[in-house]
């Protein structure tokens, strides 16, 4: 009888409340991957270190979140304990990240400057900030099939979740615009106060929606399904026999390279090869992501199916292209027109994550 009660408990629609304190609980991840991205190897290289340097600090992080995205998974769905995973990711992403834009420690420590000293320091760090946001990701995602049995308070969380990822970018724009305004980089520790900066109030902001998710969300249970039944579980090697897995896992990874190597080099390109504003390293970010929200938005509304989304993602991947040659060719004395290729590139990047996303839900 009670196990019935429960049941049906966890089958109601979940209330705005925990809709939104489940939401907030990515923001620190969001808002330091958004800063990551898209002003790592900016200020890396602006600090000193070589292009080849900081590449490796960010090839060491990428890896490192490769791993313990695997382990991680597989330790949650072991042991459950999501909020003690997620609070520890936080804690590590929040020393981490602070670390890694609050200068070289062990050069401070060791009085030393050199380049393999600082690489290392780097990469260290790179990669703790890494194993960090997976754990924090995995046991957050990983939550809501947890948290209810109900189909479309699922979708809710998922929304709610996404919405938050975009006051999130859009709040790194916001902070990075205010800051290259206010402070202005003349100097070399110039430089380096503007992105302690915006890593420090990046962090701060998402400290504090870690806190309203950690204090309104409940430990949920694993594993259960509609009527107490504990689920089976599925071998890792099943899914390397179904080549519908390798198909969703290549138009995935060729979206986020697409997506990710653009924002990582973006803002070196505004800079460094059209000698645009410093605001510039955070209007052309936020443009973009405004364009893509509302695309994305008007794009919820279509009936899909696999030859539409065929064709919206190749759209999206031709229009890239054009976008792609525009600023292969714009000279430094139209660096202006930058902006108006950004609205492009949102609309691109819309078209190919949304249809992706589809993609993935319809291959289930």
């Amino acid at each position: 009888m009670s196990n019935a009660i429960e049941d049906d408990s966890f089958s109601k629609p979940v209330g705005r409340w925990s809709v939104f304190y489940y939401g907030v609980g990515h923001m620190l991840n969001d808002i330091t991957s958004a800063c990551w991205f898209t002003y790592l190897l900016l200020f890396l290289t602006d600090i000193g270190l070589s292009s080849r340097d900081a590449a490796v600090v960010m090839l060491s992080g990428q890896i490192a979140d490769g791993l313990a995205t695997i382990v991680v998974g597989e330790l949650i769905d072991r042991f459950g304990q999501f909020k003690i995973w997620h609070g520890a990711g936080s804690v590590l992403v929040a020393v981490s990240f602070s670390s890694v834009f609050g200068g070289c420690i062990p050069c401070k420590t060791l009085v030393t400057f050199s380049s393999i000293v600082e690489t290392v320091s780097y990469s260290t760090f790179a990669a703790i900030f890494n194993v960090g946001w997976a754990a924090t990701q995995v046991s957050h995602m990983s939550m809501v099939n947890c948290i209810t049995l109900n189909s479309t308070s699922r979708v809710v969380l998922a929304s709610c979740r996404n919405a938050f990822t975009m006051v999130a970018n859009l709040s790194l724009y916001g902070i990075a615009l205010i800051v290259f305004d206010v402070i202005r980089a003349k100097t070399h520790a110039d430089i380096e106060n503007q992105y302690r900066w915006i890593a420090y109030l990046s962090i701060f902001i998402g400290c504090c929606f870690v806190g309203v998710f950690h204090l309104g969300t409940y430990e949920p249970r694993s594993k259960t399904g509609i009527h107490g039944n504990i689920h089976a579980r599925i071998s890792w090697t099943y899914w390397f026999l179904k080549i519908l897995y390798y198909q969703v896992a290549l138009v995935y990874v060729l979206t986020r390279l697409v997506l990710n190597v653009s924002q990582a080099y973006l803002a070196f390109y505004v800079i460094n090869d059209l000698q645009m504003a410093q605001s510039a390293k955070a209007l052309v970010p936020a443009i973009i992501y405004i364009c893509s929200f509302i695309v994305s938005v008007l794009l919820q509304e279509i009936a899909w199916n696999g030859r539409r989304l065929k064709a919206y993602y190749t759209a999206g991947g031709i229009l890239w292209m054009f976008c792609g040659v525009g600023i292969l060719l714009l000279p430094s004395s139209m660096s202006i027109f930058m902006y108006a290729i950004s609205v492009f590139i949102g609309i691109a990047n819309a078209l190919m994550t949304v249809c992706w996303k589809f993609c993935a839900l319809l291959s289930i």
